[in-house]
């Protein structure tokens, strides 16, 4: 697997995400705040207009692309940077190809199986999350057999459907999906496992920062969690990870400097 450890900078344009939610609604602050992404070194954006916290409710399509149109459309007016859109909806990648548009990030892993024909025709990457129910119940006492072994077989499982349907390797990443129907035990375990994920042979993300995995160790609040997701960040990089999700780009691309250190110790 390539070494590289890429940061995938968050812009959710939602009204109750649980570090973000309503920060970002206008198009003049998406658009700034994408700005601010870039210029701290972010290697891609990744936007979304459904909130996917404990408890949320589906946002439909259309609600989607309204939000999101107008600020891909004009990111793509200043930055031929790496777009990945955050939702499960075909409607909404089908919509958004015009923009040139690089990564769907799929909570569902292919729920919607219209994806995976956009996918292979446009040769976009497809990020497969795995999450226990929805994100309205996937809370409600998530229970495994074995955490590491249950979702590993299952995003080897959504990775071979891609590769069936023609989707070339290189453009399939896994994510384990911290937080998505895991206790905080299910999320350490799998943070100290993620090295098996990688052996898999895709790229794998990490979705960390500053969640209740965080925040319940630290006992802090969401808005006191950047240097508990960076304690986090360097565990996943010393175990493999090829992307960081995180909401604090600047912070996370200083500690990348230290990643050979970090993975040779």
């Amino acid at each position: 697997m390539n070494s590289k450890v890429e940061i995938m900078g968050v812009l959710n344009i939602t009204d109750n995400s649980f570090y973000d939610g309503g920060k970002f609604n206008s198009l003049k602050a998406s658009i700034d705040h994408a700005k601010k992404l870039i210029n701290d070194g972010a290697d891609i954006i990744d936007i979304g207009a459904e909130s996917s916290k404990p408890g949320s409710d589906p946002v439909s399509s259309t609600d989607q692309i309204r939000k999101i149109e107008p600020l891909v459309e004009a990111l793509r007016d200043i930055s031929n940077i790496t777009i990945s859109i955050d939702t499960r909806s075909s409607k909404v990648i089908s919509h958004l190809l015009k923009y040139k548009i690089n990564i769907v990030n799929d909570i569902s892993s292919l729920e919607d199986k219209d994806l995976l024909d956009i996918v292979k025709s446009n040769r976009l990457s497809i990020s497969l999350m795995h999450m226990l129910g929805t994100p309205k119940t996937m809370q409600i006492n998530p229970i495994y057999d074995n955490v590491v072994d249950d979702i590993y077989g299952y995003l080897k499982n959504r990775a071979e459907l891609c590769i069936n349907h023609g989707i070339d390797k290189s453009n399939i990443i896994i994510d384990p999906g911290f937080g998505f129907g895991k206790t905080l035990d299910h999320n350490y375990e799998i943070l100290n496992n993620l090295e098996k994920f990688s052996n898999m042979g895709y790229r794998v993300l990490s979705g960390i920062s500053r969640k209740s995995m965080i925040g319940d160790v630290l006992n802090k609040p969401v808005t006191d969690r950047l240097y508990g997701s960076l304690a986090a960040s360097v565990i996943a990089i010393k175990n493999s990870t090829s992307i960081l999700r995180v909401h604090d780009v600047r912070e996370t691309k200083m500690l990348l400097n230290f990643k050979e250190l970090i993975r040779n110790s």
